[in-house]
Parts: structure tokens; C-alpha cells; sequence
């Protein structure tokens, strides 16, 4: 194919209509539900709390190799210096080759494949241990083990693949994901990378550029994104082509490593832009079919999700334990800063948001472990929540520190002081809400999944193109399902006061989940009878759809984990429960404001006014300052295709 054609390719998909855009990314949306979900049901009113209670068991043997495994990492933990990092803004190598020879970069690879085969739930415990050192250790674990080489090639490879490429990660082959560009984020229609079949079906030519390639700098393989054109095999049989993803090794000819990125936290982050002109890559090192990439990244996210909120996990301990000790020591009029309320409040919330923390992450660990239920919109949820719970926690402990907070560890030891980093957290925790999906983007796909029922429902009700005679007939179906649905929601366990006895005084909050799940589905229905086709345009009142879900999952999540360590943990259960009550008192303030402002809101005057902003109308108010970014560049990197000018920044640690 030749290079005209693909600029063509490649110009069309940077100009990618909004139904283009939606249909590539519903073509890769998983659609089946072929195992119960909890999460899913509480959008649909339905809360079925056996789904998550009794709490999920692990099996005995891989318990003892993840307690053995974390004893020896937390050994090498502290022989690792998190100051030597952010002073350095690298991770040393001789870290790197220590994680290696424990076997962290094989922790989730089976052990077939030289991997330890560990579980989630001790995969997320080694994340937060290794991340209380250094986010960045965190971030490059994650980034290699969730969402690079290793878990696609787990799930979609071929047998000679998972014995190419799995004992090479996990012995410490170093591994980075990239979907990325410069003007595609998560929009993937927009794609602009290529991959050419040759002639004769033996390789691809890979030509594009990746933007914040995590570990890409120090990786030996990558999984790339890259736009398959339409072709035609020698017997005129027709291939579709689209979004496909290649294994590729990172010292090929024509890879260029252009920038390493640097960011406000994360200082130790190996992220650059990594440049592809005319790199052949075998066509055996394609992960599925042609076409199916998208579908393999976001199969690959569900559970890869998870490592963030076990990296919440450990921030929110750390914030827990700061806060405690100092607002102990720390006096002012007479007594410890702590027992004042207005800093009491800061710590309750730190404490009591930690268990949920806590419990949201090894509920979704435990139910991606068993297998036996669908866990896609708990690992959203789960990911969406505790990264904004997370930093909320983090600039809590700024404030309650004060003008320690705002000052750096280095500075607070310099004159005599214990260097606590506090300041360094908020900037390290920012980059949650957007890692792996954005905080918007991810209650765009956890509503997309919450209304599902309703669109397979509606029909043509909710297609903005369909004519009035097809909107005629599919309000005939819709009104069937609804006539069956709708009483459900009337009535519950949630209006019994002896219902969920077995929780003691941890009942009352199940059952305002459960009245609560039954009034989000009634409240997700008028939405639906009220905008039909614009809904999926409603992004505030569907964000306010999903944070009540989000909420409602969590206080399930605590009472559950308080109720498993009441039984299992005599010692920390009374605790436990005050922990899951405080939590569950302080979530349901936030959720009856979130059902409040559902309806009472300025989301229309908003938008109006947003739109105005845009055109300009109010440009006069930024007069009276200066932009010393102008003149400094584009606002977009320029990604067009062709042999790198620079200098090649990739280097190896081992």
C-alpha cells in the first residue's frame, strides 16, 4: 500500500465524525453478561447483597504464597530510599534488577510461565507496600503487569506467544502499553498510527507516534495501537482491517524514544513519546484478530483497573497514620490540633474513607479472583471512586498539617523537622483521576453500562435518527418492560426494619443501599422518559447517576468487610464496625445531595454559559495578565508520520 494511501488512512481517522466515534467505541463494548453483577444491579434496583456477602474466600495455598511473597518484599522495601527517587526523578537500576530477582514483574503471570501466579488481592497489597516508597514504583509495576505485555498476552495470545513473551516479563523484561497520541486520547476513531500488511501477509509496517508512553523509555516490549487498513489477500478474500494490537520489541529499527515527559508528581515515571516510522513487525506478533484491538484493551483494563485503588489503598493509610501522630503532637490553645473538631472532622473522614478504601479494593479483588462474577463496573467503580476519594484525602492531610503541608521534605528536615512529604502525595495522587481513563470518561462508561437495560429497552426511542413511525413501535415494547419493571422498584427489604438483622446496627445502612438502589433506578427512568435520545448529552446528570452507585457500592463493601472481620477477626471487629458506620453516615450525606441535585441544579445555564465562554463573549475578563506560555508552541504536538530528527532517549537497565 502506498504511502498516499496511508496518509488518506490516516487523515480520515483524525476526522472521524461523533457516530464514527461512538461506534468504534461500542464495537469494542463488551456486551454479554453471562455472570451475575452486583454493581450492575444496584443501577437497575436491584441489590442483591448474596453477590458480595458472605465475603469472598481465598483459597488457603494462595494466601500462604502471597504472605510469604509480601514478607520478603516488604524486607526489600526498606532497603529503598522514595527521597533518592524523587530527588533523582528515577527509579535507580539497581532497584529495578532487585524487584526483578524477587519476581515482581511476574507477580500476576501464571507460574508456567516462571511467574509467581499471585492473586489480586496480594497483587494490590504488593502495589500499595511498593508505592508507601514511591508512587513511581507503583505506576511502572502497574503499567508493565496490568495493562502491558504480560495480562494481554495472558488473555489473548496464542500459545507461542505466551511462551515467547511471558517468562521474558516476568523474569524483568519491562513492559509499556500505547494507545495514546498526541491529538487521541479517549477517543480511539481518531487513531492515527498505522500498521501496512505486506505483500505477503509475513509483517506489518508500523508507522505513527505514541504520547506518555509509561515505562517506554526503559521497556523491551510494548503492546501498540495501530490502525490496520482495509485489504485484500492474494485470492481477493476482503479483511476489514481497524484498530489492532502488535507485541513489538522496543530496540527494532525505526523506534525512536523522542522526550521523556516530565510531570508535576511521579517524578521517578519512565513516560515518554515514542516515535514508529516504517517499523516491520511480524504479523505473528499481532495479539487477535485485525480489528480486535480495541476490544483487547478494554477486556484488558476491567481487572487492570484495579491497581490504582490498591494504590489509594496505601495513600490513605500513610495519610491516616500522618494525620493521627501529628495532630497528636501538635498543640494549640492548650490542647492537641486533633481534639479541636473543625480538625477532628479532617481526621474522621481520613479514617473512616480509608476502610472503605480498603474494602472496595479487596471486595473487587476478591470477586475478580473466584471468577464467578462479572466484575467490569466494580473495577470502574472502584477505580473512579477511590481516586477521588484519594486525593480528597491527601489535601485533607495538607490542611491539617498546615504550612508543613505546603512545605517539602527536604525543607522540613533542613531545619530540623521530620520530613514528611504530604505536599509530594497531592502531587502524586493527582494523576489518578486521570490515569486509565479519566474521572469524566469513566462515568460516561460505568452510565453507559447503567443504562443498558433502559437503551435495549427503549430501542429507537433512544435513536436520535429514527423516524416517528419506528419510535411509534418501539414505545409499544418499551412500555412491556416497564410494566414488568417498574412495580419492583415500589417496594423492598430496604422498607423492613428487621431485614439484614445479621449486620446488627450495620442494617440500617444496607437498607437505605437498598432503598437507595431501588430510587436510582426510578430516577435513571425519568431520565430516560424525559430526554430519550439527548440523554447520553445529560454528562452532569449521568455523572451524578454513577457517584451515587459509586457511593452505594462502597457502604456496601464496608458493612460487608466489617461483618467478615467481626467473624474472622474478633479482635478488630467492634472497630471494624465503627469504622463501616462512620463511613456509611458520612456517604449518605453525600448521596442525598447527589439524588438532590439530580433535579435542582444550573447544569442548563451552565452549558449555556460554557458555550459562550468559547465563542469568546467573555474574553474582556481575561484582560490584565500575561501568557508567558505563548508563543512556545503548539497547543497539539505535531504526530505526523516519518523518520525521527532526535535523539533516541530508550535506554536499558538490564
Amino acid at each position: 500500500m502506498t504511502s498516499a494511501t496511508d496518509n488518506s488512512l490516516a487523515a480520515a481517522s483524525v476526522n472521524a465524525t461523533a457516530e464514527e466515534a461512538r461506534a468504534v467505541a461500542e464495537a469494542a463494548r463488551e456486551t454479554e453478561w453471562n455472570r451475575p453483577s452486583f454493581a450492575k444491579g444496584l443501577y437497575l434496583g436491584s441489590f442483591d447483597l448474596s453477590l458480595i456477602h458472605p465475603w469472598p474466600q481465598a483459597k488457603t495455598d494462595d494466601v500462604q504464597r502471597g504472605e510469604e511473597f509480601m514478607a520478603e518484599l516488604l524486607a526489600f522495601a526498606k532497603t529503598m530510599s522514595g527521597r533518592v527517587i524523587e530527588r533523582d526523578a528515577k527509579i535507580p537500576d539497581e532497584y529495578l534488577k532487585g524487584l526483578a530477582d524477587l519476581g515482581v514483574f511476574g507477580m500476576k503471570i501464571p507460574r508456567e510461565y516462571g511467574g509467581l501466579g499471585l492473586s489480586l488481592v496480594y497483587y494490590g497489597r504488593a502495589l500499595a507496600l511498593l508505592g508507601s516508597v514511591h508512587p513511581s514504583l507503583g505506576a511502572l509495576i502497574s503499567a508493565h503487569q496490568s495493562i502491558g505485555v504480560p495480562e494481554p498476552v495472558k488473555e489473548f495470545g496464542t500459545s507461542e506467544q505466551k511462551q515467547e513473551y511471558l517468562p521474558r516479563c516476568a523474569a524483568g523484561a519491562i513492559t509499556a502499553f500505547l494507545l495514546t497520541e498526541p491529538d487521541v486520547g479517549s477517543d480511539p476513531a481518531r487513531m492515527g498510527a498505522t500498521a501496512v500488511l505486506s505483500d505477503d501477509g509475513a509483517s506489518y509496517l508500523l508507522d505513527g507516534v505514541k504520547l506518555w508512553t509509561t515505562n517506554g523509555v526503559i521497556a523491551e516490549l510494548v503492546v501498540v495501537m495501530a490502525r490496520v487498513p482495509s485489504h485484500s489477500d492474494a485470492d481477493g478474500t476482503e479483511h476489514k482491517g481497524g484498530i489492532s494490537a502488535f507485541v513489538v520489541e522496543m530496540d527494532s529499527p525505526g523506534i525512536t524514544v523522542e522526550n521523556r515527559n516530565a510531570f508535576m508528581g511521579l517524578r521517578g515515571i519512565e513516560n515518554g513519546v515514542t516515535r514508529f516510522h516504517q517499523v516491520r513487525v511480524p504479523a505473528a506478533n499481532r495479539l487477535g484478530r485485525e480489528g480486535q484491538g480495541l476490544k483487547i484493551a478494554l477486556t484488558t483494563l476491567n481487572t487492570g483497573r484495579l491497581s490504582i485503588p490498591g494504590l489509594c489503598v496505601a495513600a490513605g493509610k500513610w495519610s491516616l497514620k500522618i494525620s493521627r501522630e501529628w495532630s497528636n503532637a501538635r498543640t494549640q490553645w492548650g490542647r492537641p490540633v486533633g481534639k479541636h473538631e473543625a480538625v477532628g472532622k479532617k481526621i474522621a473522614f481520613i479514617a473512616a474513607t480509608t476502610f472503605a478504601l480498603e474494602a472496595v479494593f479487596e471486595l473487587s479483588a476478591e470477586m475478580a479472583d473466584a471468577g464467578l462474577k462479572d466484575i467490569r463496573i466494580e473495577a470502574a467503580l472502584a477505580k473512579l471512586w477511590s481516586t477521588e476519594l484519594s486525593c480528597r484525602i491527601a489535601d485533607e492531610l495538607v490542611q491539617i498539617r498546615g504550612g508543613r503541608g505546603f512545605e517539602t521534605a527536604d525543607s522540613l528536615e533542613a531545619r530540623g523537622e521530620r520530613a514528611v512529604p504530604a505536599e509530594q502525595l497531592l502531587r502524586d495522587l493527582r494523576i489518578n483521576r486521570i490515569f486509565e481513563g479519566s474521572s469524566e470518561i469513566m462515568k460516561l462508561l460505568i452510565a453507559r453500562e447503567a443504562v443498558d437495560a433502559h437503551l435495549a429497552a427503549a430501542g429507537d426511542l433512544a435513536s436520535a435518527d429514527a423516524s416517528l413511525q419506528d419510535k411509534a413501535r418501539a414505545a409499544v415494547g418499551a412500555s412491556g418492560f416497564y410494566a414488568r419493571w417498574l412495580p419492583k422498584l415500589v417496594a423492598g427489604a430496604g422498607m423492613d426494619p428487621r431485614s439484614y438483622a445479621e449486620f446488627g446496627r450495620l442494617g440500617k445502612q444496607l437498607r437505605f443501599v437498598e432503598r437507595s438502589s431501588r430510587r436510582l433506578a426510578r430516577q435513571t427512568f425519568y431520565g430516560m422518559g424525559r430526554w430519550q435520545a439527548k440523554l447520553e448529552h445529560k454528562q452532569a446528570f449521568l455523572g451524578r447517576i454513577v457517584d451515587i452507585g459509586a457511593e452505594l457500592f462502597a457502604m456496601a463493601a464496608s458493612c460487608a468487610r466489617a461483618e467478615m472481620l467481626l467473624r474472622t477477626h474478633p479482635e478488630q471487629g467492634a472497630t471494624a464496625y465503627e469504622l463501616a458506620e462512620a463511613f456509611c453516615e458520612q456517604a449518605r450525606v453525600r448521596v442525598d445531595e447527589y439524588f438532590d441535585q439530580l433535579w435542582r441544579n444550573t447544569d442548563d445555564g451552565d452549558h449555556d454559559l460554557s458555550r459562550k465562554v468559547l465563542a469568546g463573549d467573555y474574553a474582556w475578563l481575561e484582560a490584565g495578565v500575561l501568557d508567558q506560555s505563548e508563543g512556545t508552541g503548539p497547543w497539539i504536538g505535531d504526530a505526523s508520520p516519518g523518520a525521527s530528527t532526535k535523539e533516541n532517549l530508550h535506554r536499558n537497565y538490564r
